[in-house]
């Protein structure tokens, strides 16, 4: 009898995608575009000051920290920070990083669940990470009740919902994707993910489908992000924008294409 192939599980897939000598801004070239960065950094700082405005403080989570691209601005704000990783070689890399820095935890959250159970928070912070949840929606649920009163939730760089998105959108998004793709050298892989995903058939033992979680379940539903966290903030905004690897596609997408990604900022944990 030939026994059935084992399923890896998402830390495993994660760990394959982000493992030893990964580069997460080659990976992720789109947060380092000038407009994308500097508007990310300044809402991080924002929300560090008016946090501690209000609370004395600011306990922050911030959930997939990779290498710690944005931990610094954190901690330079003024945070406590608390960081996790699925990648074992990523919890490596930031545990050295930060070993001399009292402001700074890591944590190895193997199965994604670790993360939850995180608190008192004064501010959760997502940063190109909900996509790759599969239950996102389930899983903001519970981080937002270890947010103390006051406290914030923020996340970014995450792909519209797919179903209400235009063609017109779709195709610009994907097609700048492909030529990316293409110019890391990576023709091979980028046609093979492409064929998959024009077919809407996915591998669940392949890291380039399941990490990128959002292309089997039609992107993050910022609406419904929305609706889950009005209840429980003063003022919850959804913030959308284009988003894409290349630089020059960027520059000329920011001014003539419709949005692809959106960030969300609540504030005032009631």
């Amino acid at each position: 009898m030939t026994t059935p192939p084992v399923t890896p599980s998402m830390g495993e897939l994660q760990q394959r995608e982000h493992g030893a000598g990964h580069d997460y801004a080659a990976g992720s070239p789109h947060i380092r575009h000038h407009t994308i960065r500097d508007r990310l950094v300044a809402d991080l700082h924002t929300l560090v000051q008016q946090v501690t405005d209000r609370n004395g403080q600011c306990r922050v989570l911030e959930l997939g920290a990779g290498h710690g691209t944005f931990t610094d601005h954190l901690v330079a704000a003024g945070a406590q920070v608390t960081v996790t990783e699925m990648s074992e070689p990523s919890v490596r890399f930031l545990q050295s990083r930060f070993r001399h820095n009292p402001r700074v935890t890591v944590i190895h959250d193997k199965d994604g669940t670790a993360a939850c159970r995180v608190g008192p928070l004064d501010a959760v912070v997502c940063v190109s990470v909900l996509h790759h949840i599969p239950d996102y929606l389930g899983t903001v649920k519970q981080l937002i009740e270890n947010i103390v009163p006051g406290g914030a939730f923020l996340s970014a760089q995450d792909p519209l919902w797919y179903p209400r998105r235009s063609r017109v959108s779709l195709s610009l998004d994907r097609n700048a994707y492909f030529l990316w793709r293409l110019g890391q050298g990576e023709l091979r892989r980028g046609l093979a993910t492409r064929l998959r995903r024009v077919r809407g058939v996915y591998d669940d033992t392949n890291e380039a489908d399941m990490v990128e979680y959002h292309v089997v379940r039609d992107g993050v539903d910022e609406d419904a992000l929305r609706d889950l966290l009005a209840p429980h903030f003063v003022t919850v905004e959804v913030r959308r924008y284009w988003s894409t690897q290349s630089g020059l596609l960027q520059a000329v997408g920011e001014r003539l294409f419709p949005p692809t990604t959106f960030g969300l900022l609540a504030t005032e944990r009631v």
